[in-house]
């Protein structure tokens, strides 16, 4: 079985707790695209965890994590991370986590070109997490990247390298005004974090391949969603790589293989963080309130999330682009403090309403509309099967299910790992 799990909206939707749980039916978990600059949250026996670029899979002893060839890896974050979850009692070897020899490496200049253009943007920012993901991938595609397998090849990399930090400079202090950035710094970055990495790093694309034909259960993990993709999302504020389900195969390095199953993750409420336009976004005390009962604040900036309504429109729009057959629905416990519950069900476009997600400048002028629904008023963390769940919590369930046409096969009622239900 190879199963994607992929984020439907904005990001921020709950996939890491999502890989968490279903990993146990997996021995495999592949992370196939995006760097640190977003964090899957996983509660378990062991604590909390935030994952930034590790797969979600490596909680779980049993299973193997591959970090594949479509992510952009700063070295330095990697070390910390492993090191982090090492003191949770994680156990990490090349046995359990393998990283694609052709993923890019993300360099220190690429989190300072990152920073200094968001600054230059001043008001007009895309809301960059400064992470140096942008540059990174830009770089990937301008063919000026480094990749993982390069540091088994200390000579010709020491010396493609000193070209890059002097390409990367004539815009450093050419456009920038900056100092400049020193190769052997760089270099030296890249020894220290490196050689931590190298038993790690393998050929990940034929690892897979032959679990595949092996008959191995694999699960492919993305980061951000539907609407953050570089192609099918709200650009120009969106991440710079494919966050899309049908990149899995090609991010993990297996561009042969087909998947089997799409589960699509949407949380029972709307949330974003960074820039752009965001059609359900509330403000005042039910947006502070909701803030606070989510817990909304990045995994991996701690920036507030921005939130509102469940979005139909959007919702429907990144199911289609992730092909979804099913859906996990995330934090329906969270709303279990509302007399009334608003839904989006379409937008008005200047003197037209429509159920379709908008492009470009339609998508700016929005502005949501609303059914209301009745909540249920209390707690339902210990529900563990349908029938457990009050009435006007399935009439919710069942209504967004419509809505989006689309099964919610699993639904979320708390943060810890065993709190959801199995609806069919």
């Amino acid at each position: 079985m190879l199963t994607a799990i992929t984020g439907v909206n904005w990001g921020d939707e709950g996939k890491g707790r999502m890989v968490d749980l279903l990993s146990e039916q997996y021995d495999i978990v592949v992370r196939y695209q995006g760097g640190n600059n977003a964090g899957h949250t996983v509660i378990n026996e062991k604590g909390k965890f935030i994952l930034n670029l590790l797969p979600s899979g490596i909680l779980r002893e049993t299973t193997v994590n591959v970090m594949g060839n479509g992510m952009v890896i700063d070295l330095e974050h990697l070390v910390h991370e492993i090191e982090n979850l090492r003191r949770g009692g994680i156990a990490i070897s090349p046995e359990n986590l393998k990283i694609s020899e052709r993923a890019v490496i993300c360099m220190p200049y690429h989190k300072l070109l990152d920073c200094y253009e968001e600054d230059r943007l001043a008001d007009a920012k895309y809301g960059s997490t400064r992470r140096g993901i942008a540059p990174v991938y830009g770089d990937k595609y301008m063919k000026k990247a480094l990749r993982m397998g390069d540091l088994f090849h200390p000579e010709t990399t020491k010396a493609r390298l000193a070209d890059i930090v002097a390409y990367k400079n004539l815009t450093i202090e050419g456009v920038y005004g900056r100092p400049p950035v020193s190769a052997d710094d760089m270099w030296a970055w890249l020894v220290e974090y490196g050689d931590i990495l190298k038993p790690y790093i393998c050929d990940a694309g034929l690892y897979l391949d032959k679990a595949a034909k092996a008959g191995k259960n694999i699960l492919f993990e993305a980061q951000l969603g539907a609407l953050r993709d570089i192609d099918f999302g709200i650009n120009p504020y969106t991440s710079s790589s494919n966050t899309i389900a049908a990149y899995a195969p090609i991010g993990a390095g297996v561009p042969n293989l087909k998947l089997d199953n799409v589960i699509g993750i949407m949380k029972a409420y709307s949330s974003c963080v960074g820039e752009g336009p965001f059609t359900v976004e509330a403000f005042g005390k039910f947006a502070n309130d909701l803030r606070e009962a989510g817990g909304e604040y990045g995994a991996a900036t701690g920036r507030p999330r921005r939130v509102g309504a469940f979005d139909v429109v959007a919702s429907r729009y990144g199911i289609r682009m992730q092909g979804a057959d099913e859906i996990a629905l995330t934090k329906l416990d969270v709303l279990s403090y509302l007399d009334a519950i608003p839904v989006c069900t379409a937008y008005e476009v200047g003197d037209k309403i429509t159920t379709e997600f908008p492009f470009g400048e339609d998508l700016n002028i929005a502005k949501p509309e609303f059914t209301v629904l009745k909540g249920w008023k209390c707690d339902i963390s210990k529900c563990r099967k349908p029938e457990d769940l009050p009435k006007e919590a399935v009439d919710y369930i069942r209504f967004i299910e419509k809505a989006t046409e689309c099964k919610i096969k699993y639904v979320s009622v708390g943060a810890e790992r065993e709190d959801y239900i199995v609806m069919y």
